[in-house]
């Protein structure tokens, strides 16, 4: 599979919204009519999962290191929906950028 994931339907005005922010503050890049992530945030990934791993958890939902690295990049905090809306849209980016399909 690609490293890119296909552009998420972008009907949904706060996808749209999550997607500029992500692209905006250099975690994804448009690659044609795919996403694919930054190494900024691969980066933040991979620290993610470090203290993760080191905190003992399964690993089991790619949304937790997600959370914990949009946490890390945005120190001054977002909202709570904006938080879930920026997971929710990178969930399949980063899937994609794994090799891992669809979650």
């Amino acid at each position: 599979m690609s490293v890119e994931a296909r552009v998420l339907p972008e009907a949904r005005s706060d996808a749209r919204m999550a997607l500029t922010r992500l692209e905006t503050d250099g975690f994804i890049l448009r690659r044609g009519e795919a996403w694919k992530t930054s190494r900024r945030w691969q980066q933040a990934m991979a620290r993610a999962a470090v203290k993760l791993y080191d905190a003992g958890d399964p690993g089991e939902d790619l949304r937790v290191p997600i959370a914990l690295a949009l946490i890390e990049l945005y120190p001054s905090g977002i909202e709570d929906e904006m938080m879930a809306e920026l997971v929710e849209t990178m969930l399949p980016i980063e899937n994609a950028s794994l090799g891992l399909g669809s979650p």
